[in-house]
């Protein structure tokens, strides 16, 4: 199967839709940043937002004050997260582990 031959207009609008999806990301991890979400919120509010789901789970918590690269490894260790792994991907009690650490 051939990748299809998109037109300048198709083009165009998807690299604006990702571009829209890249900046509704940010502002998640900003808000988490910035304090103005709680980590709980956060991970709850992207668990229900297809855009969000696509997050991987170390960026994720690298936005947490106070977690850098070494400390989302550990979490993501603690609670067996493959690195790989993105937000909407995580199990239940991945997600329950999370959300009790920051609760």
């Amino acid at each position: 199967m051939s990748i299809p031959t998109l037109t300048a207009g198709e083009l165009a609008a998807a690299r604006a839709k990702a571009v829209a999806t890249r900046r509704v990301r940010a502002a998640l991890k900003n808000k988490v940043r910035t304090g103005e979400l709680t980590p709980v919120a956060a991970l709850d509010e992207a668990i229900a937002d297809p855009q969000l789901k696509l997050i991987p789970v170390v960026d994720f918590l690298k936005s947490i004050p106070r977690i850098g690269e070494k400390k989302a490894r550990v979490l993501m260790e603690r609670y067996s997260i493959a690195s790989s792994r993105r937000l909407g991907g995580l199990g239940p009690h991945q997600l329950a582990g999370l959300k009790k650490e920051f609760a």
